[in-house]
């Protein structure tokens, strides 16, 4: 790879590249063409399901056929579509094979690249249309999205900077070294309305404005990759598939506020990232991208990594700051701000924004604000110079979800801010799993709140999902139905922040073990209504008395499910009673009549609860039965039923 000492180096990169990146270009979709890409999945989830012996498996077949000159298999990041992965796409044919297993390899190879027939079998079944399609732009995941901060994941190989180069990567950064002045740059970034996709949503502008302000001979820039929410990947998929568009970012970033060093903080439980980070570090290094003289101009920033040990607490930035210095991590009152002097990082000024809001910088940058705010549902007022002022309502750009739990099309999704719950649970996410009734959506992970069906047309933005209980959060989506318990996923929410309570102050340290010791009582059937008033109480007082954003909305799950789902605590409380048959304490197993007597639940039975002969109605002795559910996933004929 050249060094890019200039802008125009770095065009010439640009056009050399972008001709190795052709095939995955071009709209014109040509499965006779020679030359082919194939292009692989390589996130982590995808990892685990063997696309690294799938890839190796289509190099052995294409070596074997002698096309090793004409067919690349290329290593991607996420597609986004998890449900459906390992995934395979090949170019220019576009077309787009899921569910890909290692053995499938030598047949895409005969069948597809040498026969130029399509392997049917592996093409996604769309249930609107009830037939297989191959271009993944008709496909009902895909089709409401609009890829900002995900724009290159599965598109490019995250592992070679040429490739982020000919996708017009590091024009950004040229654009503001050579034609923008750093207060230029911050306006241009408060003007797009993009505000902070970490959870807070403070306007990303307004926080570089601050530190830009700052008079000082040392300044860092910090990216926050410390994900700690269950279930959600928004960050490591984006540094797992285009690491580069982070390093851009925080170069932009850093001229913006005059800062020379950049630290990226994260978990070091994200190995595949963190390789992926470290390369695209090196490999901006060589290209001069990074460094002294950046692009022959007088502009010099580097990039260090900080592993974290995974403490949600660390995603607060106060803490994160600490943990990068080497002391506990635990917040500290404000202020000062990160970006005052005595706030930062060794008490520098310091910029810390998440991988989601880094990721989509350069496109703001290169395609300009005004492009940026009119996605999604932002209204702003401006002043006489066509400058931001103020918010009046909603939200600019897009957010990124991992959609998880009872949902048919698990994955990743990026929607413009205004998109409505109904449309990502029931268009994008293909329904509730298992024909299952739809009880609620937690958003914003164990800091959020549930939202129930009467909210699902509520346009998603940060002030309305505020508004009915929830919160952004950092764009966590767990889809619950009508087989969960609300009582018992607080419980579960509750006894992770407990754990991960810094105990610095006593309204989380305390707090929290209180609420889940009541929370406990109450999925036992030990609970009363008057614990219902109490845990309510409790749940206000931590609220306003914690002292950082972990303690303060560790309370949320709580408060939406009491506020939304009383009767279900009541349930408990009052009738011993779990609606959802979750909570084990609350129901007992029986055997119906539809019982024909195959004895396979009597032998699946781990502690030899269930008695009968054969061809004839089992028992099930509750005494002994531990409520394993072995018995309930064997039947036959669906005859066990919780009561």
């Amino acid at each position: 790879m050249n060094r890019i000492t200039s802008k125009e180096a770095l065009m010439a990169a640009y056009r050399a590249a972008r001709g190795e990146l052709a095939l995955r270009c071009t709209d014109v979709h040509d499965i006779n063409s020679r030359k082919k890409d194939i292009l692989c999945c390589g996130g982590t989830g995808c990892h685990a399901s063997n696309s690294q012996e799938l890839m190796d498996n289509l190099r052995k077949y294409i070596k074997e056929n002698g096309l090793e000159n004409d067919v690349r298999v290329v290593q991607t990041g996420c597609f986004g579509f998890c449900a459906q992965g390992p995934i395979v796409k090949i170019m220019p044919d576009n077309v787009f094979y899921v569910q890909v297993m290692p053995e499938d390899a030598k047949e895409i190879v005969e069948s597809h690249i040498v026969g130029k027939k399509i392997v049917e079998r592996l093409l996604f079944i769309e249930p609107l249309l009830k037939e297989r399609i191959h271009d993944y732009a008709k496909m009902s995941f895909y089709a409401k999205q609009q890829r900002i901060s995900l724009r290159n994941c599965g598109l490019i190989d995250p592992e070679c900077i040429d490739e982020y180069i000919a996708n017009e990567g590091y024009q950004s950064l040229a654009k503001c070294l050579f034609e923008m002045t750093p207060a230029g740059v911050v306006q241009e970034v408060l003007n797009s309305g993009i505000c902070g996709r970490g959870g807070a949503g403070f306007p990303t502008g307004l926080k570089w404005k601050i530190a830009a302000g700052v008079q000082a001979d040392e300044k860092y820039i910090v990216c926050n990759a410390d994900e700690g929410d269950p279930g959600a990947f928004m960050d490591r998929s984006i540094m797992e598939g285009d690491p580069n568009s982070i390093i851009e970012a925080m170069s932009i970033g850093a001229y913006a506020i005059g800062a020379q060093h950049g630290l990226v903080y994260i978990r070091a439980e994200y190995p595949l990232a963190v390789n992926r980070l470290r390369t695209a570090i090196e490999q901006a290094r060589e290209c001069g991208l990074l460094g002294d003289n950046i692009m022959g101009t007088n502009f010099s920033f580097d990039i260090d990594i900080k592993l974290g040990a995974g403490a949600f607490v660390c995603g607060e930035e106060t803490a994160l700051i600490h943990s990068m210095e080497g002391q506990r991590g635990e917040p500290t009152t404000k202020p000062p701000f990160p970006a005052n002097i005595g706030g930062g990082y060794w008490g520098c000024s310091t910029n810390v924004n998440n991988v989601e809001t880094y990721a989509s910088i350069p496109v703001i940058i290169r395609k300009g604000a005004s492009w940026y705010n009119k996605i999604g549902n932002w209204q702003a007022e401006w002043d006489e110079n066509g400058n931001f002022k103020r918010t009046i309502s909603g939200s600019a750009g897009t957010k990124v979800f991992a959609l998880a739990g009872q949902i048919n099309n698990v994955g990743l999704v990026e929607v413009p801010m205004g998109t409505t719950l109904r449309e990502i649970i029931y268009e994008i996410g293909g329904g509730v799993s298992g024909g299952r009734e739809f009880k609620a959506v937690q958003t914003g992970g164990p800091s959020g709140g549930c939202i129930t069906k009467e909210n699902l047309d509520t346009p998603i933005d940060y002030g309305n999902l505020t508004r009915i209980g929830s919160m952004m959060g950092s764009g966590g989506m767990i889809v619950l139905s009508d087989k969960d318990c609300m009582p018992a996923m607080a419980k579960f929410y509750l006894d992770f922040t407990k754990d991960e309570s810094c105990g610095k102050c006593t309204p989380c340290r305390i707090g929290t073990r209180r609420m889940l010791e009541m929370l406990e009582k109450i999925c036992d059937g030990n609970g009363t209504e008057e614990m219902l008033n109490e845990l309510e109480s409790l749940a206000r007082t931590i609220t306003d008395t914690a002292l950082c954003g972990l303690g303060q909305t560790a309370p949320n799950p709580i408060l939406s499910t009491l506020r939304y789902f009383r009767e279900e605590y009541l349930a408990h409380v009052r009738d011993k009673k779990c609606p959802a048959g979750t909570c084990r304490n609350l129901y007992t197993l029986t055997i119906t009549d539809a019982c024909i007597g195959c004895t396979k639940c009597k032998r699946n039975c781990p502690v030899n609860a269930i008695s009968g002969e054969v061809k004839q109605k089992h028992v099930i002795d509750a005494a002994k039965c531990i409520k394993c559910g072995a018995c309930i996933d064997g039947c036959p004929k669906k005859a066990i039923v919780k009561g």
